[in-house]
C-alpha cells in the first residue's frame, strides 16, 4: 500500500535566457546533479524550452511526464510534470490559462500563454490528481488564473485528493492565493479550496542566482482532500557548484489520511472530464 508520496516543484528557468555565467549551458550539470539528489513520486518543471525537457528527460530516466507542447515555437516555454511510473497515469489534460484553453493562447492582460498540466494518477488503490501551473505576472490575471484552476478542480468529486504546485508570481498574501486557500470575498462557498504546505513566516523561494531570497515565496504546493503533508522544505543548496535556476526548488511529502476505502467510499473513479 503507497503511504506516502512527495513532490517536487521546480521553476527551471528559461534556456535561452543571456544569464551569463548562470545560463543554461553552465547550470545543466548543476540541474543532473540537483535531480540525482533529489527524487519525488512527481516533479513540475515551469519554464522549460524544449531542450530542457529533453535534458531532464534524459536524467530521469525512469520517469515519464506530460504537459509538452509538440510541436513547440523555440521560445516555447513549457509546463511539464514528469512521475515515477510506479503510479499510473489514467487520464491527463493541458490546458491554457485563457478563455479557450484548449488551444495555445492567454488571458488579454497576459504577457505569457500560461498553461496548467493537470494529471490523475493511481498506484496501489490510491488515485491523486496532481496539477502543474505557472501563473503570469499582473494581480487580475492572477485572479482569473486562480479561478480557472478552481473551476477545474470544482469538475472533480468533492473529497478527491489534489495536489498544486507552481510558480505562482505571487506571494500567499496576494489576491489569488487567498482565492485559492478560500479566503478571498466573494469566493463561492462550493468551489473547493486548498491548503499551503508552508505556514508564515513563509520562506522566500526566488533569489535571482543570488542565494539570497529577494522575491518572497511565490513558489507554492497548495493540497486538499484525504492528504497531509509531513515535510516541506526549500532547497537552498548549490549543485555542481552553481545554482539550478533563479528559483529555489520545493519539495514536500505527504502521506494519506484515513484507509483506502475512506478515500473511494460513494465517489466512484475519478475523472477528469467529470462534469
Amino acid at each position: 500500500m503507497t503511504d506516502t508520496f512527495s513532490v517536487i516543484s521546480f521553476n527551471l528557468r528559461f534556456g535561452l535566457a543571456d544569464d551569463g555565467p548562470n545560463s543554461w549551458g553552465y547550470r545543466k550539470a548543476g540541474v543532473a546533479e540537483f535531480l540525482q539528489t533529489h527524487r519525488a513520486d512527481f516533479i513540475g518543471l515551469q519554464e522549460a524550452n524544449d531542450f530542457q525537457v529533453d535534458f531532464v528527460d534524459h536524467e530521469l530516466v525512469e520517469y515519464a511526464y506530460i504537459g509538452m507542447r509538440n510541436p513547440a515555437p523555440r521560445f516555447w516555454q513549457n509546463n511539464v510534470l514528469f512521475y515515477n511510473p510506479q503510479w499510473r497515469c489514467i487520464s491527463q489534460k493541458h490546458l491554457y490559462l485563457s478563455l479557450t484553453p484548449d488551444i495555445p493562447s492567454r488571458f488579454s492582460e497576459s504577457q505569457w500563454p500560461r498553461q496548467c498540466t493537470i494529471g490523475l494518477f493511481e498506484k496501489d488503490q490510491r488515485q491523486l490528481i496532481c496539477i502543474n501551473t505557472h501563473f503570469d505576472f499582473k494581480p487580475t490575471v492572477q485572479r482569473k488564473s486562480a479561478r480557472f484552476v478552481l473551476d477545474q478542480v470544482s469538475l472533480l468529486p468533492s473529497n478527491s485528493s489534489v495536489v498544486l504546485m507552481g510558480d505562482f508570481n505571487a506571494t500567499p498574501e496576494s489576491d489569488c492565493h487567498m482565492n485559492l486557500t478560500g479566503h478571498e470575498t466573494g469566493t463561492a462557498a462550493d468551489w473547493p479550496s486548498f491548503e499551503n504546505v508552508f505556514v508564515e513566516p513563509y520562506p522566500g523561494t526566488f533569489h535571482g542566482f543570488s542565494g539570497d531570497s529577494i522575491g518572497g515565496c511565490i513558489d507554492w504546493i497548495l493540497y486538499r482532500g484525504d492528504i497531509v503533508p509531513d515535510d516541506c522544505v526549500v532547497i537552498r543548496a548549490t549543485f555542481n557548484g552553481i545554482y539550478p535556476s533563479d528559483h529555489f526548488p520545493i519539495r514536500a511529502q505527504f502521506h494519506w489520511r484515513g484507509k483506502t476505502e475512506d478515500q473511494s467510499s460513494g465517489m466512484g473513479p475519478i475523472s477528469l472530464n467529470t462534469s
